[in-house]
């Protein structure tokens, strides 16, 4: 076990372990290697290699291969099994991410064609910032994802949240192998749940404890989990549902109950006691700054969340400016409408209190946002052909957030759905409140999460190659999203209803308070407080949304500051290209080139735009 030694710093014990995983060292681990469950194919061609390196890595994480809908075939088996959470497990993991990785730089390349030279550049990039994670001492490590998790079980991380929501909106039940599936990875469940409860008991071994503010949160979620694992709701009632939709009899359904009221529900109240410990020796320190090895967890965790090399002041400066920058534009639009005394922040403070702008409480104002919702995608889908010359066609649902997440959960979050099109891509909204949301806010809101923004996105990668379908960068991801709700702006989202471009550019404003808040946070010794009186008073963000962010940011440092640095750097190479290409520049062409191109490290999607203006002007 590595504990805290005072006679050695943070990064000297970091750079004594070398390239090695510390994975490797913890309790039941003892240094053995782990391979992976599926040995290397040999690759006769570039194609055979990117194909094998994806499915090898969804052998870890199974339920990735079922929301893309790709568990099927050969592949079928995937369905029933679940990611290996032990210590020993994530060091399999780490080993076939390395043993993939030498194969990529080894494969040559004369000869192969620019997009295949792309994806291979792409993989390399997401394995690399990985095993750098993975050659930490503690967290989870996402590869090709966007979290950046400290603690493995917290109020808005661990397989307590994710696999009830998983197992509801993406494993299918349409015959008699699916049920079996299903049941499959219930069987899964304890072990999974174990595993990470393993690996935060040696996190807390070395010092690693959560903010008692998060533990909290954490634990009543996890009551509420074990309680309803007690009367069947979080899978084998859905479980039942399914199978009488589908005219099957219904004894999986009792075997689910079974599980999950036994075995998977003492599993959840072995985590919930671990949490019961570790808020007993819990301070309320929020940031990295505070842990042990927490400085050298979040310079990964910025690298892996802005696949940049900039350090925390750059970014809190950078985030500063843009901030600056934003409410200039917002000035004078506050002035037009009659708000005139105060900062930009106050002015928008008093502008939420506008009841003109509010959704009616309750059940009636819920209904309202899911009117409001509708009415927008319906608006945006019709302006797609001004905006693309290739177009897509998301089939996208819109759902709220499970009541039991909601207060652990953002606002909003979005994603694609899978590559054959059966799961559809989701808009998952957060009505704990519907104080939450604005009508001069909300539209920008639908824009970054389905279209042009998250859904819209995805539909283009679900076309790419399995591997690159896989993988997702957090810049790419979100900085796209930003640049959706732009386009949407440009395409006249708020000609007639100026409040409205008030709320998108307090949506952009938001994400610059971001880079600031996060790096506060984690680098500079901020308190939770302070980070979220800086939204409130610089911003006029509101109360209740930014009480659940800032508590999100101290659960995955970094993971914020993408947001803005993405969108900034997809709108300077479209600067870039109107000034290089001078008449030759055409609008729905680089939109089609940068999103045809897949999401990516911010220096490639810099070679796609590069691409695309060679080509153009030839």
């Amino acid at each position: 076990m590595i504990t805290n030694n005072t006679n050695f710093t943070r990064r000297q014990a970091l750079a004594g372990l070398g390239g090695v995983s510390t994975l490797a060292l913890l309790p039941g681990c003892a240094g053995a290697a782990y391979q992976a469950a599926t040995p290397p194919a040999q690759a006769n061609s570039a194609t055979e290699l990117l194909n094998d390196v994806a499915y090898r890595l969804l052998e870890h994480e199974p339920t990735r291969a079922t929301t893309l809908g790709v568990d099927t075939g050969r592949y079928a088996y995937l369905r029933g099994k679940l990611e290996d959470q032990s210590p020993q497990g994530q060091e399999a993991y780490a080993n076939t991410l390395r043993e993939d990785l030498a194969r990529l730089r080894a494969f040559p390349r004369p000869g192969l064609d620019i997009e295949t030279l792309t994806n291979i550049e792409v993989v390399e990039s997401a394995y690399e910032l990985a095993l750098d994670g993975f050659a930490l001492p503690y967290g989870d490590t996402p590869v090709g994802n966007w979290r950046t998790a400290p603690y493995v079980v917290i109020q808005n991380v661990g397989a307590y949240i994710g696999l009830p929501r998983f197992m509801q909106s993406d494993q299918p039940v349409r015959d008699a192998r699916d049920a079996d599936f299903f049941i499959e990875r219930m069987e899964a469940i304890p072990a999974a749940l174990d595993g990470e409860l393993t690996r935060i008991r040696e996190a807390r071994g070395m010092g690693v404890v959560p903010p008692d503010f998060l533990l909290d949160k954490a634990y009543e979620q996890m009551q509420v989990s074990i309680a309803s694992a007690g009367r069947g709701e979080l899978f084998s009632d859905y479980l039942r549902g399914a199978l009488r939709e589908a005219d099957l009899p219904e004894s999986h359904a009792d075997r689910a109950l079974a599980l999950e009221s036994g075995p998977i529900a003492e599993a959840l109240s072995r985590q919930r006691d671990e949490l019961r410990i570790q808020r007993g020796v819990a301070t309320s320190d929020p940031g990295m700054y505070a842990r042990p090895y927490g400085e050298e967890f979040y310079d990964w965790a910025l690298r892996s969340s802005t696949t940049t090399n900039l350090s925390p002041d750059e970014i809190h400066r950078q985030g500063l400016e843009e901030l600056e920058a934003l409410h200039a534009r917002m000035d004078p639009i506050l002035r037009e409408i009659g708000y005139t005394n105060g900062t930009v922040g106050e002015r928008m403070q008093v502008l939420a209190a506008d009841p003109r702008y509010q959704f009616a409480e309750g059940d009636e104002g819920r209904e309202q946002i899911f009117a409001f919702i509708e009415d927008r995608i319906d608006w945006i889908r019709a302006q797609m052909p001004r905006a693309f010359t290739v177009l897509v066609d998301p089939n996208l649902e819109v759902t709220r957030i499970p009541v039991a997440e909601e207060a652990g959960a953002p606002g909003a979050y979005g994603g694609a759905g899978s590559k054959d099109g059966t799961i559809p891509g989701r808009f998952w909204i957060n009505l704990r409140t519907t104080d939450l949301h604005r009508k001069y806010d909300l539209a920008d809101l639908t824009y970054h999460e389905t279209i042009p923004g998250h859904v819209w996105e995805g539909e283009y990668s679900n076309r790419l190659p399995l591997i690159r379908s896989i993988l997702a960068f957090n810049p790419f991801s979100e900085g796209w999203a930003l640049y959706g709700e732009q386009l949407a702006d440009e395409l006249g989202a708020y000609d007639d209803f100026k409040v409205g471009r008030l709320g998108y550019l307090q949506s952009l404003a938001f994400r610059a308070c971001r880079m600031v808040v996060d790096t506060g946070l984690h680098a500079k010794g901020w308190s939770r407080e302070r980070a979220r009186q800086f939204f409130v008073e610089r911003n006029g963000s509101k109360p209740q949304e930014v009480a659940s962010e800032v508590d999100r940011y101290c659960s995955w440092p970094g993971q914020a500051t993408g947001y803005k640095l993405g969108h900034s750097e997809i709108v300077r190479q479209r600067a870039r290209a109107e000034a290089e290409m001078g008449d030759a520049y055409d609008f729905k062409a680089f939109n089609t080139a940068v999103i045809l191109g897949g999401n990516a490290p911010l220096d490639v999607v810099g070679n796609t735009v590069s691409r695309y203006i060679a080509g153009a002007t030839g």
